[in-house]
């Protein structure tokens, strides 16, 4: 696990995912005590694949460094990250924040609410103000977050892969004094960033390796990760017709393609001079410096020297950095020049960064929000404990005191305790007469219940052209009963020959319905269970009309139960177990019709012995 006083740093690129721990050194500057990288594929077609891959691949860095469960800094590529440069009219120091806000809502092009941004104020040589706006759509970057959380790291602040650079550039070049261009060649952009003494500039061009990789694809008709291949094994930029007249056929076929690729960044990168000369007030590089993983093409910076016409070196982020015992030098050494962004966010640790921005994800925000109200909650804290304390001795004090208070009442208590036993007596036996009272309510409501559901639908049913012939009170009716239809499966109470059983008989089905269910622990065992009692929950009611047009009748009582009726719930049945024919059968005087009816409260259905003739 890395030391209490360690940096771990995190580059996300496109492609290539980088992670250092750098510890401060003695005399004040830092050591890179442990490192590695990993790749992943920049296909843009499978773009939704790439966060899982980062994921992947920190988790894997962080268990191969032994990291732990430690925050750190990480700067996520430029291509994610929108950067303005605002120049700032003359107005005081307290006020420059308002008008960045300002500025930032005029500037980014994206509603603010929706973005993450950082802001720092430049140094400029002509004694204008100017800030360096750094924006980023807040789910792009908590998505980011998230995957760095779920790798079981924490996160300390975000800075953004060009300003990271730009540190690193400046603290190992600090002997630099003409403008200085660092083109940082990634997998889907290439970072321009333009060096003058104090003052910086930067500009993201949408040209890199994977620009390099889908040409040679296309122009060889096969895969992107083959292509990516060919061009890792066998790629090479060709420079001249001399030149390529050298290499065997195939190789200078695909050294031309990657040329023919690259051709569009020496236009964006004069193109952007220009804009940095006219608008900042900055002059011309005299210097080029080369870094990223792009630049790893062999004969690249001849081919920049050629269309610049400036020195080119490779960028050294370790110039004034020293290496530890446990770091493979000869891996460090051959990917030096893609450690600027790990380095520049080490920095950041020993506060010598020269720009800082902080890209903060809500979570983090959150967080800190937290840390900063800590003291107030302690001091709120402490506060409350000592007036519970307070209020804990006033309550002894209290107790103490009400003592004797308590004995003299539980003395009174007991005197009148030979008066509240007879009440209890009484209160008891108005329980049991309130239970059977209730009984007996139930009791007569029962015996008249039937007779006012039949009052109710004969209320609503009198017309000269509809008449019911038969009232079916039904037990489980089920409007909404799958496969089968409703009518099916509701059971009658009553049994199919009522009309030829004889009297004194039972007239009522045996209807099984299952017991609910024993409680574990509780009532009695499964066997000795009864079961529920059934319920009858809707009337079937057939009968018959007449006329041209009786069945429209029909419906009218249908609707005249539907507004008023006491028992009868329709409105869940008009459209549910209705049988009615709209024509006469030729030669007859009426048509049947059968509807059911859902009643609004079931009722039980009587039991066998209990006759209903």
């Amino acid at each position: 696990m890395a030391e209490a006083q360690a940096t771990v740093a995190l580059n996300i690129g496109s492609q290539r995912i980088s992670m250092g721990v750098f510890e401060p050194s003695k005399n004040g500057g830092l050591i890179l005590k442990k490192y590695d990288s990993s790749s992943i594929l920049a296909d843009p077609a499978a773009e939704m694949a790439r966060l899982p891959q980062i994921r992947v691949a920190v988790s894997e860095l962080a268990e191969k460094l032994k990291i732990g469960k430690q925050k750190l800094r990480y700067a996520i590529s430029g291509q994610s990250v929108f950067t303005r440069f605002i120049k700032l009219p003359p107005i005081e120091d307290d006020n420059i924040e308002q008008l960045v806000a300002f500025e930032a809502q005029q500037h980014v092009p994206f509603p603010i609410d929706e973005v993450i941004w950082d802001w720092q104020l430049l140094e400029s040589g002509s004694g204008e103000k100017e800030v360096a706006l750094v924006a980023i759509k807040g789910d792009a970057l908590n998505d980011m977050n998230d995957v760095v959380l779920e790798a079981g790291l924490g996160t300390a602040e975000v800075d953004a892969s060009p300003m990271a650079l730009y540190n690193a550039l400046r603290y190992n070049y600090p002997e630099l004094e003409e403008t200085t261009l660092l083109i940082d060649i990634g997998a889907k952009t290439c970072n321009l960033i333009y060096l003058e003494g104090n003052r910086m500039f930067t500009r993201s061009v949408a040209v890199g390796g994977a620009s390099i990789t889908t040409a040679i694809a296309k122009e060889y008709g096969v895969s992107f990760s083959e292509a990516e291949s060919q061009k890792c094994s066998n790629g090479m930029v060709a420079l001249n017709t001399a030149h390529t007249s050298q290499l065997d056929e195939p190789t200078a076929a695909l050294a031309t393609v990657i040329r023919n690729a690259l051709s569009k960044l020496p236009a964006e990168i004069a193109r952007t001079t220009n804009y940095f000369r006219s608008q900042h007030g900055g002059s011309a590089p005299k210097l080029v410096l080369l870094a990223g993983g792009g630049s790893n093409l062999p004969h690249l910076a001849d081919f920049f020297q050629e269309k610049l016409r400036l020195p080119v070196e490779f960028f050294n982020p370790l110039k004034r950095v020293s290496v530890g015992k446990g770091v493979d030098v000869d891996q460090v050494a051959a990917q030096a020049h893609q450690l600027g962004e790990l380095v520049g966010l080490a920095l950041r640790g020993i506060g010598k960064a020269s720009l800082e921005i902080d890209l903060v994800p809500d979570v983090v925000s959150r967080e800190r929000d937290i840390e900063r109200r800590k003291p107030k909650l302690i001091g709120a804290a402490a506060l409350l404990l000592l007036g519970l304390g307070a209020w804990a001795g006033f309550n002894v004090w209290k107790n103490s005191r009400m003592g004797a208070e308590q004995e003299d009442l539980q003395a009174k208590v007991d005197g009148l305790e030979q008066f509240s036993r007879p009440l209890k007596g009484v209160a008891k036996r108005e329980e049991r007469f309130d239970a059977l009272s209730a009984q007996l309510v139930n009791a007569q409501q029962a015996r008249v219940l039937w007779v006012d559901i039949l009052d109710d639908l004969a209320h609503h049913f009198t017309s000269d052209t509809v008449w019911l012939v038969d009232f079916d009170p039904v037990v489980g009716y089920m409007p909404n009963a799958g496969g089968e239809s409703a009518v099916d499966v509701a059971q009658s109470v009553i049994v199919s020959d009522f009309a030829q059983a004889s009297y004194g008989s039972s007239a009522l089905n045996k209807i099984k319905v299952a017991a609910p269910a024993p409680v574990k622990g509780k009532g009695k065992r499964p066997s000795a269970q009864e079961p529920a009692t059934p319920m009858v929950n809707a009337i079937r009611i057939k009968g018959f009309w007449r006329g041209n047009a009786g069945f429209r009748d029909v419906f009218k009582l249908i609707d005249r139960l539907r507004v008023d009726s006491q028992y009868f719930d329709v409105q869940a049945t008009e459209k549910l177990g209705m049988s009615l024919p709209t024509e006469l059968s030729e030669g007859s005087y009426a048509a049947p019709f059968e509807v059911t009816l859902m009643l609004k409260e079931p009722i039980p259905a009587p039991t066998e012995g209990r006759s209903t003739r």
